[in-house]
This record gives C-alpha cells, sequence and structure tokens, in this order.
C-alpha cells in the first residue's frame, strides 16, 4: 500500500516555484513552508528560499520540485494543497489545508 503524498503543488504552483528558483541570486535547492504566529486568527504561512534541508525537516517532491517542510509546521500542514493565484489585486502562493478550522476575515491568518 502506497502512503498518500504527505502535502501536493498544483500545476500553477510547481510552475511558480521553478520560476523563483530560476531567477534566484543564489543556489536554491527548493522553497521551504511553514507556519508562524501572526495575524488576527494566530497562525499564518510562510515561504521562502531552502538552500539546504534543515535537521527534521520533511521533503516533498511533486511535479518537479522540492518544498522543504519546517518541522514545527509538519501536523498543521498534512494533507495540504499548495497553489498560486494571480489576479488583478494580488498574487501569491494558497493553501488548501484540510486542517483549518478557521479563517480571519481578511484570509491572511487561520487556526486550527
Amino acid at each position: 500500500m502506497t502512503m498518500p503524498q504527505f502535502m501536493t503543488l498544483t500545476d500553477a504552483a510547481a510552475e511558480h516555484v521553478k520560476t523563483l528558483i530560476s531567477q534566484a541570486d543564489r543556489p536554491i535547492k527548493g522553497l521551504r513552508v511553514g507556519i508562524k504566529t501572526q495575524g488576527c486568527s494566530g497562525m499564518s504561512y510562510f515561504v521562502e528560499y531552502a538552500e539546504e534541508q534543515k535537521k527534521f525537516e520533511e521533503i516533498v517532491e511533486d511535479k518537479g520540485v522540492t518544498l522543504f517542510i519546517d518541522p514545527a509546521a509538519t501536523m498543521f500542514l498534512v494533507g495540504s494543497e499548495m497553489d498560486y493565484e494571480e489576479d488583478t489585486f494580488a498574487s501569491g502562493f494558497t493553501f488548501n489545508n484540510p486542517n483549518e478550522k478557521g479563517r480571519c476575515g481578511c484570509g491572511e491568518s487561520f487556526h486550527i
């Protein structure tokens, strides 16, 4: 029996990750995804360049890109899908996270 992937990316997210990595001014192995305490609902996602794997990080390889999952965020991100959305007013990575219990009114933070 195959275990389901820890986290997945949409095609749009994978293409944007590839673009970001190709435009970086230093060697990048992938993106680091985590959660920080912030916002009116208590938590928000962060995405940053990853030059190397840190101790205890989960590695997700999907659609030709690598994500490093911050160990403090692991239990909050299991089963999530990372997407990239772009519209007239904003662009950025979004998360479809089955662990979320609610979001603030502006959508910038969530709670579990």
